[in-house]
């Protein structure tokens, strides 16, 4: 196997030196990520879609899990595709089949790496669902909402929904966002969790909040508010709807109310985003074991 000296131990005729500008490479829907010549190594942003929000008192939309991670390897000019997550789509009221979001993955041959889409916000009934983010419970359940990190990645790509409140006063709980649970209804709807910033586009931009839980026609009580990051408020009685997650940002749904005389089904999900910026640098020496996995796979350059 031929070897290029003074490279830091970079091993394989095709591993050089990664010498990236910073070149941003934004993907707001699927398609293919060629690295040039000169580059065999990245940073990748991926926020996957975030959930839907529930009804009937509703629970927030988790936010699309979210992970920001620099050193990815990549064989220089080859081509990884990509896929960005869309959001969960919400359902007609009083039915369990709002959706969570979709997964976002930077497919390349030698690292895979994927985020989890947002956990569907609860109709009344079970908890909300696992994801990125957890999805927030209606107001009947009032033990923990959906668990995050559905990935159990280190550092975790989302948090936890919040619990419901099933009296006096009923709300649904927020959905998880990045960097923090959804919150427990209580005299509104929960509020729904933070999501995380990220440098990678050359602007600090928040992705992946959570989705707000539903106030009630029973108390006339607010919607809890969207989770910054792209999360949709939660609906409030009368007149006020449920919002939709913020596309491109993986923002969780809001809840929506148990009033009749409104359109009741939860908001959908935002779809999530993709971002790969070239980096300069040497990814250092191979693990031998990674070595024989790539040539068992026939992706290791010889």
């Amino acid at each position: 196997m031929n070897r290029q000296s003074a490279n830091g131990g970079v091993v394989g005729i095709n591993n050089v030196i990664s010498q990236g500008d910073g070149t941003v490479t934004t993907f707001t829907a699927n398609g293919n990520y060629t690295a040039p010549a000169t580059v065999s190594q990245v940073r990748v942003l991926l926020v996957a879609g975030g959930g839907s929000g529930g009804s009937v008192i509703g629970g927030g939309g988790g936010g699309g899990g979210f992970r920001d991670i620099s050193g990815i390897k990549i064989q220089a000019g080859t081509t990884a595709p990509v896929t960005v997550g869309g959001g969960g789509a919400s359902a007609a009221y009083n039915s369990q089949s709002n959706t969570a979001g979709i997964d976002s993955v930077f497919n390349s041959a030698w690292n895979p790496t994927s985020s989890s889409g947002g956990g569907r916000g609860a109709t009344v009934g079970p908890a909300g669902g696992a994801g990125g983010s957890g999805g927030g419970n209606a107001y009947n359940v009032t033990s923990a909402g959906g668990s995050g990190n559905a990935g159990g990645y280190s550092p975790p790509e989302g948090n936890d929904g919040g619990s419901g409140q099933a009296g006096p006063v009923y709300g649904g709980g927020g959905g998880g966002g990045a960097s923090a649970a959804g919150g427990t209804a209580g005299p509104v709807g929960g509020v729904g969790g933070a999501g995380s910033p990220s440098t990678i586009s050359g602007s600090n931009v928040t992705y992946a909040g959570g989705g707000g839980g539903s106030g009630s026609i029973n108390n006339s009580q607010a919607g809890g508010a969207g989770g910054a990051g792209g999360g949709g408020a939660g609906a409030q009685h009368p007149g006020t709807r449920a919002v939709n997650g913020t596309a491109n940002r993986g923002g969780g749904a809001g809840g929506d109310t148990n009033d009749a005389g409104q359109a009741n089904e939860g908001g959908d999900g935002g779809s999530g985003i993709v971002i790969v910026k070239d980096e300069a640098g040497c990814s250092g020496v191979y693990r031998m074991q990674d070595v024989y996995n790539y040539e068992i796979q026939g992706i290791w350059p010889t």
